[in-house]
């Protein structure tokens, strides 16, 4: 018995044109734009005294988030239901609508977890995490002898 290796981008199927059309359904962007997982980006940056979270997720409220710290992992997450009723507008695509998402980080063991800090403003979650004393930079000016 011999063993033929499926390529499946030769010419030669049993069928012809029938991968072309599951290629054309699923590229298009319809199906596409579901495919991918959209969770909010994130900037991470670090000043002298804490540490700096940004989640980019406009168009939500404040009551909308959850902010979880369990141990040293710090949970964002969103839950929004959306809520159709009045609403007649008969849409061709629809593509803004966050339904749920949760974003993760471990704190560094550096993050003083009693101190934290969050607020939401045009559309930008920022998180300030302070540092612990013993943790944060020391400066000082070196005497030369």
């Amino acid at each position: 018995m011999t063993l033929v290796k499926f390529n499946p981008n030769s010419n030669n199927a049993l069928l012809p044109g029938f991968n072309d059309v599951f290629e054309s359904i699923f590229n298009d962007t319809f199906f596409n734009d579901r495919l991918v997982t959209r969770v909010p980006a994130v900037n991470i940056s670090e000043s002298e005294n804490s540490y700096h979270v940004e989640l980019a997720a406009p168009g939500l409220k404040k009551e909308d988030f959850k902010l979880n710290l369990e141990r040293n992992q710090l949970t964002i997450s969103v839950e929004q239901s959306s809520d159709h009723q009045g609403n007649h507008k008969n849409y061709s695509k629809r593509e803004y609508s966050y339904s749920s998402f949760v974003r993760s980080f471990t704190l560094p063991e550096s993050a003083d977890d009693s101190q934290i800090d969050a607020s939401y403003t045009d559309g930008i979650l920022r998180i300030d995490i302070a540092k612990r004393e013993e943790a944060k930079m020391v400066r000082r000016q070196i005497e030369i002898k």
